[in-house]
């Protein structure tokens, strides 16, 4: 704990929407133990992740410890905190741990609190909250991971259904109240029929809360870890992306943008990649510069961050080179305070590109589509309807790149990030990329606008390159049934088709739909799915996502 409380961070709110931060996430800010933990190395648990009593807030980050029962009263600097973020625009993403609460301390392991009553102790365990098999020694044993300990952290016992009332209970509190958004860690140590369970709750207490969990060091090609992002009813931190990036951009690996592309390659995988949250450094791990980058490719890296697909998570201090080296830069240096705020070219960076994410839907719902990548350098066109972005990096010495087929609109397009030129003819252009250099080209389309918008998401279509998905219905939106008024969708990836679907005449209607697909040889019939009509009720005015599975 290097410092700081939640007072402090409404005082530099001016700071973070300077360079177009629009959420916040901090670690759990439950009530925790406050003894140290027994052992040769006693440790203090400042960092959120023990908790001791999930309706109360830790009263180190208020004004005045009468705070702490935060759901007693509306006054608190929390509610301060959310109601400033909220008029600012602004969302505030919440730490969640289900799976453990505390270990061995000096005060006992374990001990659980319901608004001040104690309500379970590993110690006493009579009404089995905990799993009693010792600390986990196979990491490659499914079974162990999910019910064994991690670290000598007392893990709840999930099957126990006053646990998960308790949990439930004390999460749509904090929902309530006014969180927006949660970040769950440890996910794989519990089982995939908890989280189902858990979020099924969670919707029904706020539909448009958007989850995402800490599966660490997951990767599209991992059977588990992606069975989770596709049925748990929540997204996952992109590990796979995050190695992936360190290694091409901080340590310079050999294989460069390649082992990039290699993981993007996979995200047909996933049923909702472009919901898989990015980053490249995080409060477990050293810091991108504590492992060798350098500014110059911090920078690089920040491009990449927040034109990539997903939603992109930025670690504090990155916009100002923040790293202390000390053992490596791992726990705790790589939680330092953060000392300056000035300007820097990583803040502008930031700035730039989180304006375009906010105006460009290429960034917010397109595919990722690579036009050159080997080691050194990597073009790649972000795309959806007629909205787009292509982006050139090269972390090498100055080259001069040849690109074909960018499917980007010709003509001549400037630069977000330089302010250089660059012509595109005939689908084509040649560029000059000083060592580290980036150029980043928008097209911005027209958004989709109605009183009702339904974002509308299909897997599994048998599409082949060429091929076109649509939606036809029973209403005056989708054609009437007729093909040649079917509502047309973007390819996202391999897996995924994509669209928002403008409703006036239907809003507040049911209205029935079906997938149709539309073959790129002229002479081949139009091929439907062979389901009954899926009906939904459309909400009266907003937008709304719907998540379906072509059918045969």
């Amino acid at each position: 704990y290097w410092g700081g409380d939640l007072q402090g961070v409404i005082d530099k709110l001016d700071y973070l929407q300077s360079f177009g931060i629009s959420a916040i996430w901090t670690t759990p800010l439950f009530e925790q133990v406050r003894s140290m933990t027994v052992g040769d190395t006693p440790r203090a648990p400042i960092h959120g992740y023990w908790t001791s009593d999930f309706k109360r807030i830790n009263p180190r980050w208020m004004n005045d410890p009468s705070e702490k029962r935060l759901f007693d009263r509306d006054d608190t600097v929390f509610d301060t905190l959310l109601n400033t973020l909220h008029e600012r625009g602004m969302k505030f993403v919440l730490d969640v741990v289900c799976n453990h609460s505390s270990p061995q301390t000096s005060e006992g392991k374990g001990k659980l609190y319901d608004d001040g009553k104690l309500v379970a102790d590993f110690d006493n365990d009579v009404d089995h909250w905990y799993h009693h098999y010792g600390e986990t020694v196979d990491w490659s044993d499914e079974w162990q991971v999910q019910n064994c300990e991690l670290a000598g952290l007392a893990t709840f016992n999930e099957n126990n259904v006053l646990f998960r009332n308790y949990i439930k209970e004390s999460i749509a509190l904090w929902i309530r109240k006014g969180v927006d958004a949660l970040r769950i860690d440890t996910v794989k140590h519990m089982p995939l029929w908890f989280w189902q369970e858990f979020n099924a709750d969670m919707n029904v207490v706020n539909p448009n809360l958007f989850r995402f969990g800490e599966w660490i060091y997951n990767r599209p090609d991992d059977p588990t870890s992606v069975e989770y992002a596709n049925k748990a009813g929540m997204s996952l931190l992109d590990f796979a992306w995050c190695t992936a990036v360190r290694r091409c951009l901080a340590q310079g690996d050999e294989g460069g943008f390649q082992l990039i592309q290699e993981v993007l390659d996979q995200d047909g995988n996933y049923l909702g990649a472009t919901e898989l949250v990015t980053f490249f450094e995080n409060h477990d791990m050293p810091r991108f510069q504590s492992l060798g980058g350098s500014n110059e490719a911090m920078d690089l890296a920040l491009v990449l961050l927040l034109t990539s697909r997903g939603v992109p998570c930025l670690y504090y201090g990155c916009e100002q080179y923040l790293h202390d080296d000390t053992d490596g830069g791992d726990d705790p240096y790589n939680r330092p305070m953060l000392e300056k705020w000035e300007p820097t070219e990583a803040s502008r960076r930031i700035g730039i590109l989180a304006k375009e994410r906010k105006i460009n839907q290429a960034l917010q719902w397109g595919g990722q589509w690579p036009k050159w990548v080997d080691a050194e350098s990597y073009v790649f066109l972000r795309r959806y309807r007629s909205s787009y972005c292509l982006v050139f990096l090269n972390r090498g010495e100055e080259r001069t790149l040849n690109v074909e087929n960018l499917d980007f609109p010709d003509g001549e397009h400037r630069c977000l990030i330089t302010g250089q030129t660059v012509q595109i003819e005939n689908g084509a252009t040649e560029v000059t990329l000083p060592p580290m250099g980036v150029l980043v080209l928008t097209k911005r389309g027209r958004k989709v606008k109605a009183t009702t918008v339904i974002r509308i998401q299909v897997n599994g279509a048998p599409t082949q390159p060429g091929d076109r998905l649509a939606v036809i219905g029973d209403c005056e939106e989708l054609g009437r049934w007729d093909l040649r008024n079917a509502y047309e969708l973007t390819c996202v990836n391999s897996n995924t088709w994509f669209g928002e679907i403008p409703l006036e005449a239907s809003a507040g209607k049911v209205i029935g739909y079906k997938f149709v697909l539309l073959p790129a040889d002229p002479n081949s019939p139009p091929r439907r799915e062979n389901r009954a009509v899926r009906r939904h009720l459309v909400i009266p005015e907003g937008t709304a996502k719907w998540r379906d599975r072509w059918e045969e």
